[in-house]
């Protein structure tokens, strides 16, 4: 994608701000705020309550503690590198939108890091990652593009297409607006 054209998808994403602020407020699905941190970071003798404090909040739901105990293996920094245990991790984080989650997911399915790999589905989380704020991931998501055959690029943007499709009718029937009213 050349710069004009990545900065209108930018500019069209910019324009769905409210629409997906209104979202977050609402509970809607695609956007999920993470509620809290956890910190790997420590000191080595640390580590151990580090990670005990990380695995309690990702229990708990927390897409940001979910997302850096993904780090935390993927890197292998503190402990073997375990892409198994990164992968479930951001997996957890990814299906709440986070938009970090999403964009190291896609890169994991996109080089077949712990998973074969899926330039269909790398696709697809990139461009979620994208729309979720990660702004590399529209520069990954091209390199894929330049990968995919033109059936698996259509397969994607179908798939693309009724995820948003699905997000836009939870957005109407939110609160019995279409989803481009004016906001209040």
């Amino acid at each position: 994608m050349n710069r004009t054209g990545r900065a209108l998808s930018m500019g069209c994403l910019l324009l769905l701000q409210p629409l997906l602020a209104l979202a977050q407020a609402g509970g809607n699905s695609l956007l999920i705020p993470a509620m809290g941190r956890c910190t790997l970071n420590t000191q080595p003798q640390d580590l151990a309550q580090a990670l005990a404090a990380c695995q309690k909040a990702s229990n708990e739901g927390d897409a940001q503690a979910q997302y850096e105990l993904g780090e935390f293996y993927y890197e292998g920094k503190g402990a073997p590198r375990d892409l198994n245990q990164a992968l479930s991790y951001f997996e957890k984080a990814s299906l709440q939108g986070h938009a970090q989650a999403q964009f190291k997911l896609g890169t994991m399915f996109f080089h077949g890091e712990g998973v074969p790999a899926n330039n269909v589905q790398a696709y697809i989380l990139l461009k979620m990652a994208a729309v979720n704020g990660a702004e590399d991931a529209l520069d990954t998501a091209d390199e894929v593009t330049e990968k995919m055959p033109r059936e698996e690029l259509e397969v994607a943007t179908q798939v693309l297409g009724q995820i948003f499709r699905k997000y836009l009718m939870e957005l109407q029937s939110a609160d019995g607006r279409t989803p481009f009213a004016p906001l209040p």
